[in-house]
């Protein structure tokens, strides 16, 4: 168990000792200043040259916009279609047919807003193709599409009135050049030498201890695996994720992934404080990022440590705690930490199934993906929080009786209006999404003609009834809201009212929280810079720190207790 501990600490540590000086590197990437990777120059000119970018052009909050949704919906068009006719084109070695249109729909919307809720087992529900040029090709586009969108939220942090805030394209393309790609040629490289597959051979046939014949999938998975992680992207090459001995075969593998999607969100942060000049901010920042994080990941391991109350019930022991549904060659304890950084910055692979997590461990990867800024996705997790920064800030600037400032601008009724829409946007879709689907289940259950309606009768979502059938609908719409991708896989999801209900929740949950704070920073941008002065609020200091959290705090209780009141929390006082 020491071990085990040691195992966790070193992850956490490395990654943070890991994330400081790439923060310091992506600042002088994105202020254009001489870095380590100037020699993609040639490469970046030629990318804007063929997709007709002036890289010199600085635009608009409301035209970069307008970059970002456009590009991103001919990327959906061209995934879906793709998805649709997969069957019928080249690198198919195992014949897997084409995707369903309800499917493919939430598929492509899936993977493009970096969420990869996959309703389809991997190695049966994709080919190589679709996994490279659909899966693979979008888990870089989305990451890039995220980091990009946070840079231009950092430079409205800047002390001058402008009209223009960066160029999305530039942004972009450095995101992928600079970081996505040469990360994720370092950790494929890690992973193939430890024996994930990077071949293109269909599926492999052995004979079992017990002398049964099986087929075992494979593919070009490394790449996938490590972009998925770098990335935060989280959808798996095979259906079971990195819980599959293909996807992390050893201990050492399962610490390049961890480290692999905690490394970016932890060092955009420090990269705005470089970028900006204000150190201190961001050392703010990432306290209140990483209180949130230890409040949720402790009780999750020591939970999953003492096992499960009813097996104890019974006098039987349980010295490595609750294994159902955990790998042995990763233990309780390193699984239960991944569930919880997995969830808060939206990654969503797994390395055990959520599903068999004691009931409290659930209401804390549920709660990390309702608050969804506690690190965060790569550029989303700040977009996020931005919108909680601007609601302190305002609250903070009326109970001092001054008007409202963030970093020399005034922030006012428009801006806090836009904060608080993107705030209860998430409340609405989470938990509208899953009234709507539990009114289905008791409605219709087995009703007559229902299935050619629904594609499969509402009586076959859950395969858990009670508290824990509720909290598994509960969690899939809130993942969807958050692009994080994980599931309680009791719930049967690939039918149409799953599949069409967060294809709606994935886009809007996605896209919303990226324009809002964007339209925030653009508007502030434009307003005079007044130089900071002694009646001047502070930011950067720990009580403003405490003050965040608590608006956090409060907003997420509000919106989402009596959700998880009636799901995962029931079920935990129900063991007792």
């Amino acid at each position: 168990m020491t071990t085990e501990w040691i195992g966790v600490l070193v992850m956490y540590g490395l990654t943070v000792l890991l994330a400081i000086p790439l923060g310091k590197f992506l600042a002088k990437v994105f202020k254009d200043e001489p870095n380590a990777f100037d020699f993609m120059k040639p490469l970046e000119r030629l990318i804007y040259r063929l997709g007709g970018v002036d890289p010199t052009a600085d635009l608009t909050w409301k035209q970069n916009l307008v970059a970002l949704l456009t590009i991103n919906m001919v990327w959906f068009i061209l995934a879906f279609v793709l998805l649709l006719v997969q069957g019928s084109l080249p690198l198919n070695p195992d014949g897997n047919p084409s995707q369903t249109p309800d499917l493919a729909f939430n598929t492509a919307i899936s993977f493009m807003v970096n969420c990869d809720l996959q309703h389809y087992s991997g190695e049966s529900g994709a080919t190589y193709l679709t996994q490279l040029v659909v899966m693979m090709f979008l888990m870089f586009t989305s990451a890039a599409t995220g980091i990009a969108a946070a840079v231009l939220l950092f430079r409205s942090f800047l002390p001058k009135m402008t009209e223009t805030v960066g160029n999305f394209y530039v942004l972009f393309t450095k995101a992928i050049t600079r970081l996505l790609l040469p990360g994720s040629l370092l950790i494929a490289l890690i992973l193939v030498f430890n024996g994930v597959p990077a071949s293109f051979d269909g599926k492999d046939t052995i004979v079992s201890m017990q002398g049964d014949t099986v087929g075992v999938s494979r593919g070009p998975a490394a790449g996938m695996i490590a972009i998925k992680h770098l990335g935060t992207n989280g959808g798996g090459w095979f259906g079971a994720n990195s819980t599959h001995p293909l996807e992390s075969p050893n201990y050492l593998t399962n610490m390049v992934e961890m480290i692999a999607q905690m490394i970016i969100p932890i060092a955009m942060i420090f990269a705005l404080g470089f970028f900006i000049n204000r150190k201190r901010f961001a050392w703010m920042i990432y306290g209140v990022m990483t209180i949130g994080f230890l409040l949720l990941v402790i009780p999750t391991i020591f939970t999953e440590l003492g096992g499960s109350p009813a097996i104890a019930q019974l006098g039987v022991g349980q010295p490595t705690g609750a294994m159902e549904g955990k790998e042995v060659r990763f233990g309780t304890l390193a699984s239960a930490y991944w569930s919880i950084a997995t969830t808060i910055i939206s990654t969503g692979s797994v390395n055990s199934m959520h599903d068999s997590s004691m009931a409290l461990s659930g209401v804390m990867e549920l709660l990390g993906m309702m608050v969804n800024a506690f690190y965060g996705g790569v550029g989303a997790g700040l977009l996020n929080f931005y919108f909680f920064l601007i609601i302190a800030v305002f609250i903070s600037g009326l109970m001092v009786g001054r008007t409202p400032e963030l970093f020399g601008r005034k922030v006012e009724a428009r801006e806090i209006k836009i904060a608080s829409i993107v705030a209860l946007l998430s409340a609405f879709l989470v938990k509208g999404g899953t009234a709507l689907a539990a009114w289905i289940f008791m409605q219709y259950g087995d009703a007559a003609g229902v299935a050619s309606t629904w594609a499969v009768k509402p009586s076959a979502w859950l395969n858990n009834p009670g508290f824990h059938g509720f909290s598994e609908m509960l969690y899939e719409m809130t993942s969807a809201n958050a692009n994080n991708g994980s599931g309680f896989e009791g719930l049967g999801d690939n039918n149409f009212f799953w599949n069409f209900s967060t294809g709606i929740v994935l886009i809007v949950g996605r896209f919303i929280p990226i324009i809002g704070p964007v339209a925030i920073a653009g508007l502030l941008a434009r307003k005079k810079y007044v130089p900071e002065s002694l009646g001047t609020l502070p930011v950067d200091t720990a009580t403003f720190g405490l003050m965040i959290f608590a608006v956090i705090f409060i907003l997420t209780a509000l919106s989402f207790f009596p959700a998880l009141a009636l799901g995962p929390l029931a079920e935990y006082f129900s063991l007792k």
